[in-house]
């Protein structure tokens, strides 16, 4: 009973929204027709964004009320115009002194062209009617029962409108999960949101990998040349003078050979420090498992590491996800004042997940451009999400995921069909040579040379007049059932293709 009242509640607060939306649909419409029949297009943008404030609400509802989450479906908003070397802002052909009217233009296109604009746009327009329709249907034909009383109409056609509402209002529950499957077919997000969306995130990424990419290479530059290259360079002078002193003083010829082994031997160090730095060898040979492990050895925190991987990583994820955890134990170690860290790292479906926890003091916090900052554009390049729960006086919790990190290596192959469609393929290879054939080609040749003997030609059996209609339908029902048998596994991949990219069933085809 509760479960009735909640959703007659529901509905009847979705009706009322509907009466709001007719007002919002003026609006919109007297914003439509200033900006694009008067040339008033400032008074575009403010309507649009009313409507996106709206359907932001209907999507809210939909995630918190029926349970059905839709995302916001926009374009990735434009990004800030930068200025040229000559200090102006381009737009298109124009140059302008401030980024005022150029992100003001890429903000107009962002919004007209963003098809989630019409979309919502068509939501807002249709909403009014379907919330009458679904959830408040026991209360339109009951309103309707009244209306046709009172107009005088036939008795039983009150009744039958009065008996309608009264075994509606047991399926208002169902109506409103129709009503918010209409809200997911309008609102959801399209495969050009989504894909425009990775896109401009996985550009970001490259940026801020290019940008960490130079930075680390300045630094190898920087490290051997006051390192290595110093060292090398003292001991091609400092045998230089061995060579002058060999016959003058043997002994102190001796003293400084000892010196330049003691600098081979230093130099030698670096470079390997160096070249741990850059890929550490243990990581190249033993895998992620052992390399953190070493990397525990090392640590002066009491490490605890835990490994539960069935397949190994490619060496750049590897990578990533070792820095990674160093540069979580370095901030654990210097900033945190923890003693003990846990280090988990396992498999999420194909992702591969690491969790660092410490009991330091806690208070960490990304946003402060520490080197939490650094671990987030390290995973950036491949997907990765870094969650961090650094509560004052710990314990600091940080869990990256790196998705499609464990993904079978095997070669790729075709998806094989469901049952149904594979059905459908195989009754379209079996069957089409039939009307395509011999009662489609073979059939219009016999008519086209006027054969009298009509055999078992079906067309040939029936009035002139259908004859050749029949003929050329029995060729394009051939014809079709072998491109569908063609097409539907081709259709089939890629939409498994596609369901790896983009998280929910996209609808329209868009």
């Amino acid at each position: 009973m509760r479960t009735y009242a909640v959703a007659t509640g529901r509905a009847l607060t979705l009706g009322a929204m509907a009466l709001v939306d007719v007002v919002l649909v003026v609006l919109t419409l007297l914003g439509f027709v200033l900006a694009f029949g008067l040339g008033m297009v400032f008074m575009f943008p403010p309507s649009a964004l009313l409507v996106r404030h709206r359907t932001a609400l209907a999507r809210r509802l939909n995630g918190t009320w029926f349970g059905v989450d839709v995302p916001a479906p926009y374009l990735p908003e434009p990004l800030p115009t930068r200025p040229q070397p000559d200090g102006w802002y381009r737009h298109e052909r124009q140059l302008y002194k401030t980024p005022k009217w150029p992100d003001w233009n890429n903000r107009w296109k962002w919004i007209v062209g963003d098809p989630a604009t019409w979309r919502d746009g068509l939501w807002l327009f249709l909403n009014p009617v379907v919330a009458c329709v679904l959830p408040l249907l026991p209360l339109t034909l009951a309103g309707c029962a009244v209306l046709a009383w009172w107009a005088g109409a036939p008795l039983p056609l009150s009744l039958a409108l009065g008996c309608a509402a009264a075994a509606a209002l047991p399926a208002t529950p169902r109506l409103l999960r129709a009503y918010a499957w209409w809200n997911h077919l309008l609102l959801s997000p399209t495969a050009r949101s989504v894909l425009a969306a990775r896109l401009q995130r996985l550009d970001q990424a490259r940026l801020a990998t290019v940008d960490s990419q130079a930075s680390e290479l300045r630094r190898i530059e920087r490290d051997l040349h006051d390192g290595a290259q110093a060292r090398l360079v003292a001991m091609g002078m400092t045998l230089g003078a061995v060579e002058e002193l060999m016959d003058k003083d043997p002994a102190a010829a001796k003293v400084l050979l000892g010196k330049v082994r003691e600098a081979s031997s230093t130099a030698l160090v670096e470079l390997r420090d160096l070249v741990k730095g850059i890929h550490p060898p243990v990581l190249a040979e033993r895998g992620l498992g052992d390399a953190v492990r070493a990397l525990a050895l090392d640590s002066p925190l009491k490490v605890t590491v835990t490994v539960d991987l069935e397949t190994r990583p490619d060496s750049p994820v590897e990578s990533a996800a070792y820095f990674s955890i160093s540069e979580l134990l370095t901030n654990a170690a210097r900033h945190g004042g923890a003693e003990r860290v846990w280090i988990d790292i396992s498999s999420n479906d194909h992702a591969l997940r690491v969790v660092v926890t410490d009991d330091g003091s806690g208070g960490a916090d990304p946003s402060l451009g520490s080197g939490l900052r650094g671990i987030e554009r390290r995973l950036a390049a491949f997907d990765g999400v870094l969650a961090v729960s650094s509560p004052r006086g710990g314990p600091t919790t940080a869990t990256f995921d790196l998705p499609n990190a464990l993904r079978d290596k095997s070669p790729d192959c075709t998806p094989s069909l469901p049952r149904g469609k594979a059905a459908i393929v195989g009754i379209c290879w079996g069957i089409g040579w039939l009307p395509l054939f011999p009662q489609g080609l073979v059939a219009m040749v016999m008519k086209i040379i006027d054969v009298e003997n009509r055999s078992w030609f079906l067309a040939l059996y029936l009035p002139e007049l259908l004859q050749w209609p029949l003929i050329v339908f029995n060729i394009l029902l051939g014809l079709s059932m072998y491109a569908a048998g063609m097409l539907i596994p081709v259709m089939h991949a890629r939409q498994q293709r596609l369901a790896e990219v983009l998280p929910t069933r996209l609808w329209l085809g868009r």
